[in-house]
């Protein structure tokens, strides 16, 4: 299974799509996910501005690494599609370190 995880952007043919961390998480629980490629801005309506942590595609990193260290999870191929430049380099910078962990 390959998935997209993005607020905006429809998923590619083929692609299982996410909007939140926890529906990839939950994906990546079950052992079947390939391919994984993630967004890192994620707008949520409900709580914006309403004091909540904003949920990001960085989100997943860190639990895929907490995973590899922890249990020994290993993570499917990582892509980052975000348009946010900074963002995209602390997303590659974690991959990288997942890299090195497995």
């Amino acid at each position: 299974m390959k998935v997209w995880l993005d607020d905006e952007r429809q998923a590619p043919e083929g692609w299982v799509p996410c909007r939140w961390p926890e529906e990839v998480i939950f994906l990546l629980e079950t052992g079947e996910v390939e391919e994984i490629s993630l967004d890192h801005d994620l707008n949520d309506p409900f709580t914006e501005g309403q004091g909540f942590k904003e949920r990001t595609g960085y989100d997943v990193l860190l639990w895929i690494e907490e995973q590899v260290i922890v249990n020994g999870f290993v993570p499917p191929k990582i892509n980052i599609h975000t348009a946010n430049a900074s963002a995209r380099q602390k997303m590659v910078a974690a991959v990288a370190s997942i890299e090195r962990k497995i």
